[in-house]
C-alpha cells in the first residue's frame, strides 16, 4: 500500500513566488506590448501566494487570488524582471527588439548538386545553371536574399554508386568575382560534410561539427571570397548536442533555426532541448539561451512540404498571433529542384514565387539573419 507521504510526494507543489510571463530569454518586440520613445511596455504576471504583496522591479503588482501582474517599461536591450514577495525572489531576463520590423529569411538547405553540375560543365557563368539563374530571377523580381546551406561532400543523386563522386575542392574559384558581384543577395553556409549519415551530428563530439564547419568555410572563401561566407544558421537536421553551442558562438554563430516538432511523445528537430523550451519555441518566432548567447529560431514555412494552392494558408497561419508574426522563417531545400532526384518537385520554382509574392505583399522584407539582431538594426 502507498503512503499518503508518498503520495503528496508525486503532487505538483507551487514555488511561493513564480514569474508566469514574460518567458526567460523571450525576445520581445513592438507586438508584445506599447512600444513609445521611453520603451517597452509590457505586462509581467505571474503566482504567488495569496496575501504576500509582490514587487517587480519596484512596481507594485496587481492581486488576484494567487495571480500578479504589473506592467514594466523595457528600456534596454536586455532587462532582468525581478519579482519578490514575502522573503523569496524570482528573476527572468528579456531581450527587447527594439528596432523591429516585419521581415522574412530564405535559406535553402542540403546543397552540393548546383556545384557539381557548375563545376562539371564548366560554365561561363554560375547563372548558366538553371537553380541559380532561378533564384537570381527571384531576387530581381522580389529583392530576395538567399543563403544556401552546403555540404562538402555532394549528395547521392541515385544516379552515382556513392555520394563521394563530388568534394568542394573541385569547385574552380574561377567564379570569385561573380560570386563577389552578388554577394549582397547570395551567400554560402556550412551545413554538414556530408547528406548521410542522418543527424550526423546528434551524439557527435564538438570537435567533430567545429572541423566540419571549418573545411566547408575555409572552401568557401578560396573559391567564393570573404564577402560570400556567413556563419550557419541551422545544422544539418538540427540536432546537436548542447555543448557544442559555445563553439559555435565563437565561430560567428548567432542564430540557430530549427522546427520545434512535436512527434508522438517527443519533440524533434530541436537541438535536443527540453520539453518547456521545445514547446515554447515552438510557438513563438525566437528565443535567447543567455548561456551561449545563441537565438534559436523557429522555422515558419518550408516550400518543398507545402503545396502552391496551400502556401497562403499556411503563411496565414503562421503569422496570425503575435508571438510569429514578427519574422517569417523560410526553407526548402536544393534536391526537390533537379529532375534526377527521385522525389523531385516539379512546381518548386513556382512554391517560392507564390511565397515570396505573398510575403512581399505584405510588407515583410528579405534580410540576412548575420546581419543585425535576426536580420534587423541592433
Amino acid at each position: 500500500m502507498v503512503r499518503r507521504s508518498d503520495d503528496r510526494a508525486h503532487r505538483r507543489i507551487p514555488p511561493p513566488l513564480k514569474i508566469r510571463e514574460p518567458f526567460h530569454g523571450a525576445v520581445l518586440n513592438h507586438r508584445h506590448g506599447r512600444q513609445s520613445k521611453d520603451g517597452l511596455a509590457i505586462r509581467v504576471c505571474g503566482e504567488a501566494r495569496s496575501g504576500d504583496g509582490v514587487i517587480v522591479n519596484g512596481v507594485a503588482c496587481r492581486r488576484e487570488e494567487n495571480r500578479f501582474a504589473a506592467e514594466i517599461t523595457l528600456r534596454d536591450k536586455e532587462t532582468d524582471l525581478v519579482a519578490e514577495s514575502g522573503g523569496h525572489r524570482d528573476r527572468v531576463r528579456v531581450v527587447w527588439d527594439r528596432y523591429s520590423e516585419p521581415r522574412y529569411r530564405f535559406m535553402i538547405d542540403d546543397n552540393s548538386f548546383f556545384l557539381r553540375d557548375v563545376a562539371r560543365k564548366n560554365y561561363k557563368s554560375l547563372f548558366d545553371c538553371f537553380y541559380l539563374k532561378g533564384l537570381r530571377d527571384l531576387n530581381k523580381k522580389y529583392g530576395t536574399k538567399f543563403c544556401l546551406n552546403i555540404y562538402y561532400v555532394a549528395a547521392d543523386d541515385n544516379n552515382f554508386p556513392t555520394d563521394a563522386d563530388f568534394r568542394l575542392p573541385q569547385f574552380s574559384d574561377r567564379y570569385r568575382s561573380e560570386w563577389r558581384d552578388n554577394a549582397h543577395w547570395l551567400k554560402l553556409a556550412f551545413h554538414a560534410y556530408a547528406n548521410k549519415p542522418d543527424r550526423p551530428y546528434q551524439d557527435a563530439p564538438p570537435e567533430k561539427l567545429i572541423a566540419d564547419l571549418d573545411l566547408v568555410a575555409s572552401e568557401i572563401h578560396r573559391f567564393a571570397g570573404e564577402q560570400t561566407y556567413v556563419p550557419p544558421t541551422v545544422i544539418h537536421w538540427a540536432m546537436t548536442r548542447h555543448s557544442v553551442f559555445k563553439p559555435l558562438y565563437n565561430h560567428g554563430v548567432r542564430v540557430l533555426t530549427g522546427g520545434f516538432w512535436h512527434v508522438g511523445n517527443t519533440w524533434d528537430i530541436n537541438y535536443n532541448w527540453d520539453d518547456v523550451h521545445s514547446e515554447y519555441l515552438s510557438k513563438h518566432n525566437a528565443w535567447k539561451d543567455f548561456e551561449s548567447g545563441i537565438v534559436f529560431s523557429l522555422n515558419s514555412h518550408c516550400c518543398n512540404l507545402v503545396p502552391v494552392a496551400r502556401t497562403a494558408a499556411a503563411l496565414e497561419a503562421a503569422t496570425k498571433e503575435p508571438n510569429t508574426a514578427e519574422i517569417v522563417d523560410i526553407v526548402t531545400h536544393e534536391q526537390y529542384f533537379w529532375p534526377f532526384y527521385m522525389n523531385y518537385i516539379p512546381d518548386h520554382f513556382q512554391r517560392l514565387d507564390t511565397t515570396l509574392h505573398w510575403v512581399t505583399e505584405r510588407g515583410y522584407k528579405p534580410v540576412f539573419f548575420h546581419d543585425g539582431f535576426l536580420g534587423g538594426r541592433e
